[in-house]
């Protein structure tokens, strides 16, 4: 018995409506799921690893080299700049180590005396927030501009600048 419209057209056997789907016609798995966050986890995550390396200017990094070339460059003006108390520097000691900085810090140079390495060397107040170097005459070395460095600081007195260093000041070597 089949059904016949009222327009006289026969439409043929009609489909029954569908109310609900069951469980297993869905299109998409908990697996299927699954495996789509965990791929947009894994991009978010490569995302967030990598990007701030793009940003980032293309300085070189300061090695271990440096930071060991400023420790020890720092231990020997503190050594040989001593005016025989612990860490009280003697300024003209100081100052003879700016003739050949060379053979005095053991910077690296060829024969002609030309430096391999810059090494920027000041004494500071040792006051919260504050970099300016006592005296010009307690910095020895190129001008230090913010640039990548690696760095190394002693805790000093300097006799002649009682006032600047109460309680003490800050021999700052910074080598780029």
């Amino acid at each position: 018995m089949t059904r016949q419209s009222t327009s006289g057209h026969d439409d043929g056997p009609r489909r029954r409506r569908t109310i609900a789907v069951g469980l297993d016609e869905r299109a998409q798995t908990t697996q299927d799921f699954a495996i789509g966050i965990g791929i947009f986890i894994l991009a978010v995550a490569f995302v967030f690893a990598f990007l701030p390396s793009m940003l980032t200017p293309y300085d070189s990094s300061v090695g271990g080299a440096e930071t060991a070339q400023a420790d020890r460059i720092a231990d020997r003006i503190v050594a040989d700049a001593s005016s025989g108390t612990a860490n009280d520097l003697d300024k003209t000691a100081f100052k003879a180590l700016d003739d050949n900085p060379s053979d005095e810090l053991g910077i690296r140079a060829d024969d002609a005396g030309h430096e391999f390495d810059r090494v920027n060397v000041t004494v500071q107040e040792l006051e919260e927030n504050e970099t300016r170097s006592v005296d010009d005459d307690l910095a020895l070395g190129p001008e230090y501009d913010s640039q990548a460095a690696a760095s190394a600081a002693r805790t000093v007195t300097v006799d002649e600048y009682e006032t600047e260093c109460d309680p003490a000041c800050r021999l700052v070597v910074r080598v780029w």
